[in-house]
């Protein structure tokens, strides 16, 4: 799926601004929008973000609920190929900031040689992640359970978002990030992620042994029910062997919606300084 004309305008703003441009992934039950705060923010730094979204996404929540099965069938590497030929189009190696599936998307374009910095939040598990808590599958249920409908895209309940993304926040706030936010996925993902350590052709397998590699800071909500900590310090451990700079942080108290619920600050704020301090070499 070629980018689309939007996005093309995007990268062509990055490029013109001459600044270090910053390209935001997100994950499944999202779309790019959810990122506009951190764009924002990034922006006001001084980078030039951009958020591509994922192949045949819709514009709007309402486009998306109104059609959950434009999500279906969408799978790692396609999704993979569409981002990194948005960062082929960039003028300079971007900084890269995903979060879920968007934070193992993020962390395979780095093995890629394709980043100059990656930050990835609570990232889905990789091939070789062995950490599968009760909690995830839990969490991956909703698409485990129905995936031989994989002409469908999956809506969560508000019940199975509040389980898997909203548990570390009140009820109210919840509910109000589940109208504002929560759009239908492709199941496909989670199939490709919890069979990959039996697969040898598996889509989320990720490349840590490269040295170009750059520098990388896993972030893992404490509370998170649909990427555990486990699972963060999981990969955290395979990615330490890699000799470039690779860091953990855990933020107590947090859960899977870190990224957009009332907490979000804290979280950028990491994830900011961490850019910062490395960007520049």
């Amino acid at each position: 799926m070629p980018l689309t004309s939007a996005e093309r305008d995007e990268i062509d703003a990055a490029n013109a601004s001459g600044r270090i441009p910053v390209v935001f992934v997100h994950g499944l039950w999202l779309l790019s929008s959810s990122w506009q705060p951190w764009r924002d923010l990034f922006e006001e730094q001084g980078f030039a973000a951009i958020a591509p979204g994922w192949p045949d996404d819709p514009e709007t929540v309402e486009q998306a609920k109104s059609d959950p099965d434009v999500f279906a069938g969408k799978m790692v590497r396609q999704v993979t190929d569409h981002y990194a030929e948005a960062i082929d189009a960039l003028d300079q190696a971007p900084v890269v900031v995903g979060h879920s599936f968007g934070g193992l998307i993020a962390q395979k374009l780095a093995g890629e040689g394709k980043n100059a910095v990656t930050v990835a939040i609570d990232p889905a598990q990789f091939k070789g992640v062995t950490a599968l808590p009760a909690s995830a599958l839990k969490a991956g249920a909703p698409a485990l359970l129905t995936f031989n409908h994989s002409k469908h895209g999956v809506t969560l309940t508000y019940e199975q978002f509040a389980y898997g993304w909203t548990n570390a926040v009140p009820e109210e706030e919840g509910r109000a990030l589940y109208e504002k936010y929560h759009v239908p996925a492709s199941k496909v993902p989670i199939f490709q992620a919890a069979t990959a350590n039996f697969n040898p052709f598996a889509e989320t397998k990720v490349i840590t042994d490269n040295h170009d590699r750059g520098p990388l800071l896993l972030i893992a909500g404490a509370d998170d029910h649909t990427v555990p900590q486990s699972v963060v310090e999981n990969e955290y451990r395979i990615q330490l062997k890699n000799p470039e700079v690779t860091e953990l942080v855990v933020i107590p108290g947090r859960g899977h919606s870190l990224i957009i619920d009332s907490g979000w600050r804290e979280v950028a704020d990491e994830t900011l300084e961490f850019v910062q301090r490395h960007v520049a070499r």
